[in-house]
């Protein structure tokens, strides 16, 4: 958030995608809470600075009256470094608070208002000669490096009690206590240690006339405020989730996460609260400024999409599951640690639209039918080419438009990282993509592009359904074989030969998801897996003697002996295939013998009987 700026959905119009900033200075976005613990909100004072030498008196609380009469503009207000100044800051602090209370402030007034007491903090001094003769105001120590963490769930901060929830931030406002060293997130003191103390020292003054933080303290009150509304605002917008769905997203770090339950739970919409909650939880909507309103909007808009051909598979259902899978490899692996925040946002925005307004039927099928998708296509990545460029035809709907908070620069970027992941999906693409990582990870010292890699993580997890949970894995078989009879259908109808599986009458189900383990999701899952060490390893051994105490969610497996201390990342996935490709030789086998003893009958061939 910039510091002189706060985007408020009810009253800021949103801008074009891409748009440029300026160059002022900005504080960091609202620091994510650590280990699942909403973050420490020490309470902000607010010092009157007082015409004479002595000590000045705190801001009276100020009257609903006087606060009632109170004129917001900011014209004829007294110049920043006079006493009278802090006075009106405090007044004005005080009836912004109240005003956002009841939603009832336009951006530009806040923002104004908000520039102005900023100016009269950082005008707040003292003289050397007379008060800490020679003394150096304490350093803001620079953040140190912390491993990535998430974001309380938004539907926890959804489900605390909303009148008590103010009444403490009230509470909060009225105690003008001292702020604690440890209630400033490291975010906040990196900036002030950058912006303010820097902006003073280059102040050319004579030494009893230098103007200088108390202790720095006032600075650091000022960005706890401006903070603080930032968060008060756009936390009392955020979307409302159903109990149910909550209930469901408490197993949403699982790797066999239910995604059909959750689709039960969220009435038919596990897009829309799935997508919002990873985009909260990773720290998105605050670090890129996304209204809430237009995420659900956005959302929403998917949503519809991937429901508009009714199709048993790619559907909805497919497009959560494969985001929460994304999740898992982020989060668990330790992967996140590793990308940058536009990285992320954009791997999560690819794998919510990755597969936008599928028809239900394969890239062959558009081809050898001559579709108007294929000729707009050149027949070449038919689909994949279609879901990238309706997913961003959607985002230019200014209602829709999540990006338009992104520089050029990053536009540029998170357009083309989601252009290559999306790409990368295309089954066409999958051995040579392997073979591609397979050679790379053979070098001594390989240097993994991150676009493939999260092309590599976005492709696994699309075709992961086979590593999941046995209940799962046969529900998402079925519905994709339905997917494929269909498809079988038209190109019967059609008088096109009929593509793999999709012949209903001549299909082996068994056999079909034995082999498509064996050759296409354990191979890739392996190559996944080896990727991700190669590029977690020197990452792990910097950070391993941290003494962060946050989940670890990256280990080292080993028995002993050569290598045992190689880094290893948890793989849950293998012993799901194992199990999942056992279940089906056992139901090959019983298949075949149904097979058997059904042409021995059309053969005339008596059943052999036991005496």
């Amino acid at each position: 958030m910039r510091f002189n700026e706060v985007n408020i959905s009810m009253a800021s119009p949103p801008g074009g995608a891409g748009a440029p900033r300026d160059d002022a200075p900005r504080p960091p976005p609202p620091p994510a809470p650590r280990n699942g613990t909403p973050p420490k909100q020490g309470a902000l004072t607010i010092v009157r600075r007082s015409s004479s030498r002595g000590k000045g008196e705190g801001c009276p609380t100020p009257t609903d009256e006087q606060l009632d009469q109170l004129d917001l503009e900011t014209e004829h207000l007294p110049a920043v470094d006079t006493p009278d100044a802090c006075d009106k800051a405090a007044l004005r602090l005080r009836y912004l608070l109240r005003q956002l209370n009841k939603g009832e402030i336009p951006a530009e007034t806040l923002q104004r208002n908000l520039q102005y007491a900023a100016k009269v903090l950082e005008a707040v001094y003292i003289d050397e000669t007379k008060d800490r003769r020679g003394a150096e105001p304490p350093r803001v120590q620079p953040a140190t490096l912390h491993r990535r963490r998430l974001r309380t769930p938004c539907w926890a901060r959804c489900s605390v009690d909303k009148p008590n929830a103010a009444k403490r931030l009230a509470d909060e406002d009225d105690e003008l206590s001292e702020v604690q060293p440890d209630a400033v997130p490291p975010e906040v003191r990196e900036w002030l240690a950058s912006t303010f103390t820097r902006q003073l020292a280059t102040s050319k003054r004579k030494s009893d006339e230098k103007p200088k933080f108390k202790s720095v303290a006032h600075a650091i009150r000022a960005g706890i405020f401006v903070d603080r509304i930032y968060r008060r605002v756009t936390s009392t917008a955020l979307m409302q989730f159903p109990q149910d769905v909550v209930r469901v997203l408490k197993t949403l770090d699982e790797w066999s996460f239910d995604v059909f339950a959750l689709h039960e739970a969220a009435a038919g919409a596990p897009v829309k609260y799935l997508g919002y909650e990873l985009l909260n939880r990773y720290g998105m909507i605050h670090k890129f400024k996304v209204q809430s309103t237009i995420l659900e909007n956005f959302l929403s808009r998917i949503e519809e999409g991937y429901c508009k051909f009714h199709n048993p598979y790619h559907n909805n259902l497919h497009a959560a599951d494969v985001a929460q899978t994304v999740h898992y490899m982020l989060c668990q692996t330790g992967l996140m640690n590793w990308l940058s925040d536009l990285e992320i946002f954009a791997t999560l925005v690819a794998a919510v639209v990755h597969d936008f307004e599928h028809t239900g039927t394969t890239n062959n099928f558009h081809v050898m039918s001559g579709s108007e998708t294929a000729l707009l296509y050149n027949d070449r990545a038919v689909l994949e080419n279609h879901h990238i460029s309706a997913a961003f035809r959607l985002m230019r709907d200014e209602e829709c438009n999540i990006l338009q908070n992104l520089s050029r620069d990053e536009f540029r970027e998170f357009r083309t990282l989601v252009i290559d992941m999306v790409l990368a999906t295309d089954m066409s693409f999958h051995f040579q993509q392997l073979k591609n990582m397979r050679s790379l990870l053979t070098l001594a010292e390989p240097a993994v592009d991150k676009s493939k890699a999260v092309s590599l993580v976005l492709h696994c997890c699309d075709i992961s359904h086979p590593a999941k949970r046995w209940d799962l894995h046969h529900r998402w078989t079925m519905s994709l074989l339905d997917e494929f009879f269909l498809q079988g259908d038209k190109e019967r109808e059609l008088g096109l030969p009929f593509s793999p599986l999709c012949d209903r009458n001549n299909t082996l189900v068994a056999e079909s998801q034995i082999g498509f383990i064996e050759f296409i999701v354990e191979p890739s899952m392996a190559v996944c897996a080896d990727m991700l060490e190669c590029i977690l390893g020197p990452l792990h051994s910097n950070t391993k003697n941290s003494s962060s105490s946050g989940q670890e969610p990256i280990t080292e497996e080993g028995s002993g002996g050569e290598g045992s201390n190689k880094f290893k990342i948890r793989k849950p996935w293998v012993a799901c295939l194992g199990d999942n490709k056992k279940i089906w030789k056992e139901q090959a086998a019983k298949d075949a013998e149904a097979r058997a003893k059904l042409e021995d009958e059309s053969n005339g061939v008596p059943p052999v009987t036991e005496e």
